[in-house]
């Protein structure tokens, strides 16, 4: 379960502004890649609170929600993303790495530490540590994911009312059977990442 040992190792409990970043959406076939960027103050989550942060992929849709509207009550963050159009042009990765600037830069305070899911920094105005699977090691990262999981699921869902037959509803963009057989049958959307295979392999749009 995660914990504050990586908050306090980069100086949380002296003092030092540490915020948690984390993404969600660099796999789907369509819809922004986002991120959020967390700061917490351990004073102000409850032990009941703390105990239910984890990696958002490990909590069901409704624990997500209800988590996510807790943290927006206590917690200081800025959830950003990279465009489908910014995803083709300059990659997944750095599209990634853009989000996250971007949360960083959205945070009302600015953070003197940042710790980073995975294994590859972007550059920020502040010092990285990158933690491998740090959702489920950090809980300001924790807190990150859940809040941009459930932000990018409301996005898809917002878009699925739109482009009906994808199931956006359901797989948020991800290649499922569902949303691939759709793809064949329909085309793709202006939401579909063309650099990405198969979209690259059905450019046909639709409306």
């Amino acid at each position: 379960m995660p914990d504050w040992s990586f908050e306090i190792a980069a100086g949380s409990e002296r003092g030092t502004l540490v915020c948690g970043i984390d993404e969600v959406g660099r796999g789907p076939l369509a819809g922004p890649v986002m991120a959020c960027a967390v700061i917490l103050d351990p004073a102000r989550v409850p032990r009941k609170l703390q105990k239910r942060l984890d990696d958002s992929k490990k909590l069901s849709a409704p624990a997500r929600t209800e988590i996510a509207a807790a943290l927006r009550e206590i917690a200081q963050f800025a959830i950003a993303e990279a465009s489908v159009a910014e995803i083709d042009s300059i990659n997944i990765l750095e599209a990634t790495h853009l989000a996250m600037r971007r949360a960083v830069e959205g945070l009302a305070q600015k953070p003197a530490h940042a710790l980073v899911d995975g294994n590859r920094a972007p550059i920020l105005s502040c010092p990285t540590t990158c933690i491998v699977e740090g959702d489920a090691k950090s809980l300001s990262i924790a807190a990150a994911s859940i809040l941009a999981k459930v932000e990018r699921d409301k996005i898809m869902s917002q878009l699925s009312l739109i482009h009906t037959v994808y199931g956006w509803e359901r797989n948020a963009g991800y290649g499922t059977a569902e949303h691939l057989r759709a793809i064949q049958t329909h085309g793709i959307t202006l939401h579909h990442r063309r650099s990405f295979r198969p979209i690259s392999e059905n450019i046909m749009i639709t409306n």
